[in-house]
């Protein structure tokens, strides 16, 4: 409920009038033929892949997305658990580029719709590997590796509906059978407050910031890898 009611904030004021924005100086106007909504989906993955990562490996960025590595079970209801704060940790200007090129936002954030609500099954135990699909699709059994706080699955396996990126990129870490998970963070919460699960890692990077001197230094520290 927290994500949905600030989420409006996200689709309506940054999302709406950023897109737009953007899509005035557009450099070209897809046209309506068959190959523009592959072209879309591929393009939407590619997006969605780095803004992922950088969720990991930018301290800003985990502050939100910690939220959802935040459950320490693996169920359908943890695909719902996710940050408040998406517009302060600037995940939108990620797809951007892809208005930028002629999609138009209502496209680009359908688009990107469809492949959040594609991820709501992989949050699950009860689905094991799917054979070849594993090479192409992200799975159950690659999203349990991404959730896991094993040092071996650490930051594995961006993809949103295709995992091929992860492959290209070296990001990619298969589910093995003689390693039992363990999900949450590496530091875990186990606070049943919403609000102590939403903001810890804010609170943390906060406090980072307000304690280190020197600007170069507090910027380092917003845009370095969480620690």
């Amino acid at each position: 409920m927290g994500h949905q009611l600030t989420g409006v904030i996200n689709r309506l004021l940054i999302q709406g009038l950023m897109a737009s924005f953007v899509w005035q100086y557009r450099i070209y106007s897809m046209p309506d033929e068959w190959w523009t909504y592959p072209a879309l989906f591929i393009g939407l993955e590619f997006c969605y892949y780095w803004y992922h990562r950088a969720s990991h490996e930018v301290f800003l960025l985990w502050a939100t997305h910690s939220t959802h590595h935040s459950p320490n079970e693996m169920t359908l209801s943890a695909a719902y658990r996710l940050g408040w704060m998406p517009f302060l940790s600037f995940s939108w200007v990620f797809f951007l580029p892809l208005v930028l090129i002629g999609f138009s936002p209502i496209q680009v954030f359908t688009m990107l719709s469809i492949n959040l609500m594609y991820q709501f099954w992989l949050h699950t135990k009860l689905i094991g590997r799917l054979g070849f699909l594993e090479g192409i699709l992200n799975t159950p059994s690659s999203h349990r590796v991404h959730h896991a706080s094993n040092l071996k699955y650490l930051d594995k396996n961006y993809g949103g509906i295709l995992i091929i990126f992860d492959r290209l990129f070296g990001t990619y870490a298969k589910e093995e059978k003689n390693i039992q998970i363990t999900y949450g963070l590496t530091h875990p919460n186990y606070s049943s407050n919403p609000v102590e699960v939403v903001f810890r890692v804010w609170r943390e990077l906060i406090i980072s910031v307000y304690q280190t001197p020197g600007l170069k230094n507090k910027l380092k520290i917003i845009f370095s890898p969480p620690s």
